[in-house]
C-alpha cells in the first residue's frame, strides 16, 4: 500500500490548524471594544447594536455541533476548509456593510466557524502520532484563550488608528491564509463514520440553543423577570428534553446521547460551562475596572487599547500554558492539568475579589488567569478525545465547545447585570463593591468546575479510546 507516503507531517497540520483557530478566537472578542464605534458609526441604539454579538453566539451554537457531526461522517479536512470559505464570507459581509442589518447577517454567517474547534481536534486525533495527540490538542484548545484576549488587544487599536470596519478586514486575511493552507497541507482525515443527517435533530437542537442562548443574552434588556424572557427559558428546557428523549430513538442520531451520558462527557462538558463562565466574564470585567477613573475609589483611567493590555498577560501564557497541560497530561492524565487549572483559576478570581487597588495586582492576576484558563482548556479536549470512539471525536468536542459557548454567554451577561445593577445615580459610575461581588461569583463558579473535574473518571495517562460506541444503557463509566 503506498497510501502512508503523502501523509503530511503533523508538526506542520498543526501550525495551520493553530491559524484556524486562531482567526476564529480573534473574531469572537475583538467586537467587544468597537461595540461602542460600531453604535455611532450604525446611528443604532445600545440593545441593538449588542445582536453583533448575540447573532455570532446563536449561530456559532448551532452550526458547531451540525457541522462537526458532518465533519465525522465525511471528512473533516473538506468540512474545514467549507467552514473557513463560509466565515470568509461572513468577514468579506460585515467589512463592507453600512447598516446593522447587512452587519448583523455577516456575524451570523461567522458563527460557522465555531465548527474549527472540533474539526481540528478530530484531524489531530486521525493524523498525529499518539503521543504528540495531547499535546496538539492543547495547544489548539489554548488559542481559544489566546484569540479572546489577544482580540481586545488588537480591536482597540485597530479602531483607534483606523476603524471598526478592519476588525473584519484583518481577520479576512488571516482566514483566507488558513483557508488555503488548509487545502494544501491538511490531509483528509482517513477515519469516517458514514451515516443519514439527522435533519429533525438538527432543527430541535437548534431550536432549543437559540431559544436558550437569546435569552440569556437578552436578559439585561428585557428584564430577567419578563414574559419573553420567562418564556424563551422555558421554550428551550422544553425542546432540549424533548430533543434529547427523542434523539434516543432515532437510528442515526445527531447527537449519541450515550456518549453525552457517560461520567467522562457530561462530567467535562459541565467543567467547560463553568470554565467558560470565568473566562468571559474576565473579558467583561477587567477591560470594565481599568478603564473607570481614579476619582470613582477604583480604577486606573485606561484607554480602550491600554485595557487590552491588562490582559496580555493571561493571553501570552496561554501558549504555554496549552500544550504545557498536554505534556502532564500525557504523563499523569489529563484530569490532573484540569484540577491545577481550574485551582489556579479560581485563586486568580480571589485575588482580583480582594486586591485590586495596584496595577500589578491586575498583572499578576491576569497572568494566572491565563495559566489556570490555558491548563483548563486544554485538558478538556483531551479528556473528551480520551472518552469517546475515535469516530465520534468531532461531535463529542463540539459540544463540549458549545458549553463553553453558553457558559461564555452566561459569564458575561452575569458579570454585566451585577455591575449595571450597582450604579451610582449621581455619577453614573459602578460601585467597586460590585466588582468586588461580580469577580467573587466567577471564584465560585470556576471552584464548583474544579469540584466537576475530581467526578471525571481516572484513566491511564496516554490512554486513547477505541471502543465502539456505546449504548445508552452501557454502565462502563457509571
Amino acid at each position: 500500500m503506498t497510501s502512508e507516503a503523502p501523509r503530511q507531517h503533523y508538526g506542520l497540520t498543526l501550525a495551520v490548524l493553530a491559524v484556524s483557530a486562531l482567526a476564529f478566537a480573534l473574531l469572537q472578542t475583538m467586537v467587544v471594544p468597537a461595540l461602542p464605534a460600531i453604535q455611532h458609526s450604525l446611528h443604532t441604539s445600545t440593545t441593538s447594536v449588542t445582536w453583533v454579538l448575540t447573532v455570532y453566539l446563536l449561530s456559532a451554537s448551532v452550526a458547531t455541533p451540525v457541522l462537526g457531526r458532518l465533519g465525522d461522517m465525511f471528512g473533516k479536512e473538506r468540512l474545514l476548509v467549507a467552514v473557513l470559505a463560509i466565515f470568509s464570507v461572513g468577514l468579506l459581509v460585515a467589512a463592507v456593510s453600512h447598516s446593522l442589518a447587512l452587519l448583523v447577517v455577516g456575524r451570523a454567517i461567522q458563527g460557522a466557524a465555531g465548527a474549527v474547534f472540533p474539526l481540528a481536534f478530530g484531524i489531530i486525533r486521525d493524523e498525529f502520532p499518539k503521543e504528540r495527540v495531547a499535546t496538539g490538542i492543547g495547544l489548539i484548545s489554548a488559542t481559544f484563550g489566546i484569540g479572546g484576549g489577544a482580540g481586545l488587544v488588537l480591536s482597540g487599536v485597530i479602531v483607534d488608528q483606523l476603524s471598526y470596519a478592519w476588525i473584519f478586514w484583518f481577520g479576512l486575511i488571516v482566514t483566507v491564509i488558513a483557508l488555503v493552507a488548509t487545502q494544501l497541507f491538511v490531509p483528509e482525515s482517513p477515519v469516517k463514520s458514514p451515516a443519514r443527517i439527522d435533519w429533525g435533530g438538527t432543527v430541535m437542537l437548534s431550536a432549543g440553543l437559540v431559544c436558550l442562548l437569546l435569552a440569556v443574552s437578552e436578559g439585561p434588556a428585557w428584564g430577567w423577570g419578563s414574559a419573553r424572557i420567562v418564556g424563551l427559558f422555558a421554550a428551550a428546557a422544553v425542546i432540549l428534553a424533548l430533543f434529547a428523549v427523542l434523539e434516543r430513538r432515532v437510528r442515526e442520531p445527531l447527537v449519541d446521547m450515550g456518549l453525552m451520558r457517560l461520567r467522562g462527557v457530561w462530567t467535562t462538558d459541565l467543567a467547560g460551562l463553568l470554565i467558560g463562565f470565568g473566562m468571559f466574564g474576565s473579558f467583561i470585567l477587567i477591560p470594565q475596572f481599568v478603564e473607570t477613573a481614579p476619582r470613582a475609589g477604583y480604577g486606573f483611567a485606561a484607554s480602550v487599547t491600554q485595557a487590552g493590555v491588562f490582559l496580555l498577560p493571561s493571553a501570552g501564557v496561554m501558549l504555554i500554558a496549552g500544550p504545557l497541560a498536554g505534556w502532564l497530561g500525557n504523563r499523569f492524565g489529563s484530569k490532573l492539568p484540569l484540577s491545577i487549572g481550574s485551582l489556579v483559576a479560581t485563586g486568580s478570581f480571589v485575588l482580583l475579589s480582594a486586591a485590586h487597588s495596584q496595577r500589578w495586582e491586575i498583572y499578576l492576576a491576569s497572568l494566572l488567569l491565563g495559566i489556570g484558563i490555558g491548563f483548563a482548556f486544554a485538558s478538556m479536549a483531551n479528556l473528551i478525545v480520551e472518552a469517546v470512539p475515535q469516530t465520534h471525536t468531532s461531535e463529542a468536542t463540539g459540544i463540549n465547545t458549545i458549553m463553553r459557548s453558553i457558559g461564555g454567554a452566561l459569564g458575561a451577561t452575569i458579570a454585566a447585570s451585577i455591575i449595571a445593577a450597582h450604579v451610582n445615580a449621581r455619577t453614573g459610575i459602578p460601585a467597586e463593591s460590585s466588582y468586588t461581588a461580580a469577580f467573587a461569583m466567577s471564584a465560585v463558579g470556576v471552584f464548583v468546575a474544579f469540584l466537576a473535574g475530581l467526578l471525571i473518571p481516572s484513566r491511564r495517562a496516554g490512554a486513547r479510546s477505541r471502543q465502539p460506541a456505546p449504548q445508552a444503557e452501557a454502565p462502563a463509566e457509571a
